[in-house]
């Protein structure tokens, strides 16, 4: 039997973490099978899954454990059933502006308020090519549920962006 686990790994970003984390993972027997890892701040984040032999699993939490002598943080959460988001197409949205407070809330209530489910989600600042000011810049997959209309919600997402000043484009991915 096999178990499968996401983990969250948060520490002072160095050479050879992401290598400390795989040995773990293989000298359990275990399997990595996605992850999604930046460094931020100096810090190293990261959220990966893995599956690991029913005989493996205390041996990869105590392994585990031991890391966070380290100064990592390591949250180790064992997967259940995947429950299904709302069925619909994927859609890519992505968002350019002047950076400032509450653009992320916005858009993600107006998301949250229509069950636009977020399937990922990466968000950066750059200095404007001419004037230097910061720009915000997100990209996101989503999955928009049948019931609602893509027309509508980019016309919705359009009207916050010109409100916040930002250009929103919401496609079908590819």
């Amino acid at each position: 039997m096999q178990v499968s686990f996401v983990l969250t790994v948060v520490g002072r970003d160095r050479p050879g973490l992401v290598e400390a984390l795989a040995q773990i993972v293989a000298s359990h027997g275990g399997n990595w099978l996605e992850s999604r890892m930046a460094h931020l701040e100096g810090q190293f984040a990261g959220l990966l899954r893995v599956r690991v032999p029913a005989a493996g699993v205390e041996g990869l939490r105590n392994a585990l454990l031991d890391l966070q002598n380290d100064g990592i943080r390591i949250v180790l959460s064992e997967s259940g059933e995947s429950t299904p988001g709302p069925a619909g197409p994927p859609v890519s949205l992505e968002l350019v502006g002047h950076d400032r407070p509450g653009i992320v809330r916005e858009i993600a209530a107006a998301l949250a308020v229509r069950g636009i489910n977020v399937e990922e989600f990466e968000s950066h600042c750059t200095s404007a090519p001419m004037s230097g000011e910061v720009l915000f810049h997100a990209r996101a997959e989503l999955r928009v549920p049948e019931s609602q209309s893509l027309e509508e919600v980019r016309a919705t997402l359009e009207k916050i962006g010109n409100d916040l000043m930002v250009d929103v484009s919401l496609e079908p991915s590819a």
